[in-house]
């Protein structure tokens, strides 16, 4: 769909916010002390619950942090401005991608079942996880000497992308929305929970009782996760934690109903997922989007029989759960017909890009003479450019260095290091933060990583492992929108990042610890993780094998025949929705709902889309739109108070010395 004819739906999320003329700096001690809390409460829940539950605390842990702040700020006769909330939210969400939540799965995959089956397990390198025999896993400890060289490169790893993430990113933002004047439409629905709790404590901005829906609405989503969280995340950890055996009345992560759809459902993987947040998310997302999944979804239900019977879904048999029916399809026909689809995606965001520079072009030649940098909002607290291209330059080289090293500055492999970081990763940036910055899309070019290992000629696993410097860091811009929305300073976050990363460094890897020693995992006693990770350890495995040098899982799931057939039905598909002046939501949605996409999660989104379009907005016209936002903070903000008692109540359950009488 040419750019020029821009979606309704998208008009309606470009001007819900105003940028304030003035930036505060909203780092102080009370930011430090903000940090302490996550590392010693919000870290241990987020890798808990990702184990128990499939998804963490997150936002949940955001907005805990932040109410808790609110109220002890309140008490001692001190009101939290926008600035200091925005940074707490931000600390809070940071501190969730903990540095070391993937040494559980990592010591999990190097003996896996699908490792050792697919030829893996024997040739992962000692800096990734030790070998199968070490005493490390019998005492079930990470502060084990064949830990160190696993610990050190991910110190590496995670303190070089955070640092590359928020220098690149922040060079977009600058070259997007001050120089391009990009509008960044979904930004305003980050910021607008931060602006509903600064309502309540800043009384400067409250006129009248009518200004301060949004705290009510948000004290609302509180309740109802609050009162969900009890029944669906507090009760299995209370129970299991008393007696064993964890009572669940609705079954985490979802329930499965493969086995009874398969006589007129064969090969299609059925259940649903029980979580009221996809029901909130879903009408949270534009609603174009959702209808697209389902009807992508559909598709599939309606494809797959079709495959089955034509003998291309040969693997799946009766009798096979969720996770049997999902990698033996993959197997067979989505992996590769998702890679299809994937470069179909792609090109259309390309084409959108290229289409909305030839718009632009006469604005961009009429901006040409302001200097890149000049004209900036005062006292945001920005840098010189140059600055941004030596911390890219110094950041991009080192992971080069250190991964040339690991890999025996194997030729191929350095050739693809050098493009990838220096060409590759800087040009799908620009065009991300492009779509951002106009329709709030993210483009990337599928399995870049994965096709340039696969051609670089090298033989083995460790390849997969290095540190590669590749990423998109287009998606960093919209957090700068957002920050600059709620009128804080760019150097608010750098300092933040400064502070936080020893702290969360430090606790992630004791909470690791901890939570390996608790029991293994993973085990009964994490029921996500003992249901999907087997699942995820064998699709990984598909592509792993493709350097192996010898025939492969790999060479059985991909079929260029299947490939370009997903391309072909991609771009059809954008060529003929966009010709019936489909919404473009409507036709990322179908992309989405497409191939191997979880029903369980789709459908109660698509429910949770109707009742908010066909019920609540009729009920409450177009403030809707911006109340559902904030009812899903709040019900985030309820749930993650209600998991982290439960966390507390596991922790001290495992803590306590039981005596023999």
């Amino acid at each position: 769909m040419a750019v020029e004819k821009i979606d309704k739906e998208i008009e309606e999320y470009r001007s819900l916010m105003e940028v304030p003329t003035e930036f505060v700096d909203g780092f102080n001690w009370m930011s430090l002390f903000g940090a302490i809390f996550i590392a010693l409460l919000m870290v241990p829940g987020a890798i808990y619950m990702g184990l128990l539950a499939g998804h963490g605390i997150g936002p949940a842990a955001q907005w805990v942090t932040v109410i808790l702040f609110i109220e002890v700020a309140r008490r001692a006769q001190r009101n939290l401005n926008k600035s200091e909330i925005f940074v707490l939210f931000f600390m809070a969400g940071a501190a969730m991608g903990v540095p070391f939540q993937g040494l559980l799965w990592q010591q999990f995959f190097a003996r896996s079942d699908a490792a050792t089956a697919y030829g893996i397990a024997d040739g992962l390198p000692t800096w990734y996880a030790p070998a199968p025999d070490s005493e490390s896993y019998a005492i079930r400890s990470f502060f084990h000497a064949d830990w160190l060289p696993v610990i050190g490169l991910v110190i590496f790893g995670t303190f070089f992308s955070q640092l590359k993430n928020v220098v690149l990113g922040y060079g977009l933002y600058r070259l997007t929305s001050d120089l391009e004047k990009l509008p960044f439409p979904m930004a305003p629905i980050g910021a607008m929970g931060i602006i509903a709790l600064a309502e309540d404590v800043d009384q400067k901005e409250i006129v009248d009782s009518e200004e301060r829906w949004r705290w009510r609405v948000f004290s609302i989503g509180g309740a109802i996760g609050l009162a969900f969280g009890s029944v669906y995340l507090l009760l299995p950890v209370v129970t299991g934690a008393i007696t064993g055996n964890p009572i669940e009345i609705f079954p985490i992560p979802f329930v499965d109903w493969t086995y009874k759809t398969e006589d007129y459902l064969p090969a299609v993987a059925t259940g649903m997922a029980w979580d009221l947040g996809n029901l909130l998310t879903g009408m949270v997302l534009p609603f174009w989007g959702m209808v697209g999944s389902f009807a992508g979804l559909v598709f599939t239900f309606i494809l797959n029989p079709i495959l089955y019977g034509q003998e291309v879904l040969t693997s799946w048999s009766p009798g096979d759960d969720t996770v049997s029916t999902m990698f033996k399809n993959n197997v067979d026909f989505y992996f590769s017909f998702t890679i299809g689809i994937s470069m179909a995606i792609a090109v259309a965001g390309f084409w959108q890009v290229f289409r909305s520079v030839q718009k632009k072009r006469a604005e961009a030649t009429r901006s040409a003479s302001v200097a890149f940098g000049t004209s900036l909002p005062e006292g945001r607290g920005d840098i010189k450019v140059w600055l941004i291209f030596l911390c890219y330059f110094i950041i991009t080289s080192a992971y080069i260095l250190v991964s040339g090293y690991l890999i025996n500055w194997h030729k191929g492999v350095m050739i693809i290091l050098v493009l990838l970081g220096f060409v590759y990763t800087p040009l799908i940036s620009y065009v991300t933060a492009r779509l951002e910055g106009m329709v709030g899309q993210v483009v990337e070019i599928p399995y870049i990583k994965e096709a340039s290992l696969i051609l670089s000629g090298y033989r083995g696993v460790d390849c997969w492992f290095l540190p590669i410097p590749v990423a998109n860091f287009g998606e960093m811009t919209v957090f700068y929108r957002q920050c600059e929305l709620t009128g804080t300073k760019f150097t608010s976050i750098w300092k933040t990042k400064l502070i936080l990363y020893p702290i969360i460094l430090t606790s992630g890897i004791v909470f690791m610890n901890l939570i390996w020693g608790l029991a293994e995992v993973p085990s009964s006693v994490y029921p996500f993780a003992q249901k999907m990770w087997p699942l995820n350890a064998a699709n990984a495995c598909i592509m792993y094998s493709a350097t192996l040098g010898e025939y492969s899982i790999f060479e059985e799931a991909f079929r260029w025949s299947y490939v370009i057939a997903g391309t072909i039905f991609g771009t059809a598909l954008f060529g003929v929705m966009s010709a019936l002046g489909a919404p473009i939501f409507l036709i990322y949605g179908v992309i989405r709902g497409l191939g191997q996409s979880m029903p369980h999660i789709i459908i109660p989104q698509f429910i949770g889309a109707l009742l908010g379009k066909f019920y609540f907005q009729k009920k409450l016209g177009l403030k809707w739109k911006q109340y559902v936002p904030v009812v899903s903070a709040g019900f985030a903000c309820g749930m993650g108070l209600i998991t982290t008692v439960g966390i507390g109540i596991q922790f001290l359950s495992k803590a306590v010395i039981q005596l023999p009488f």
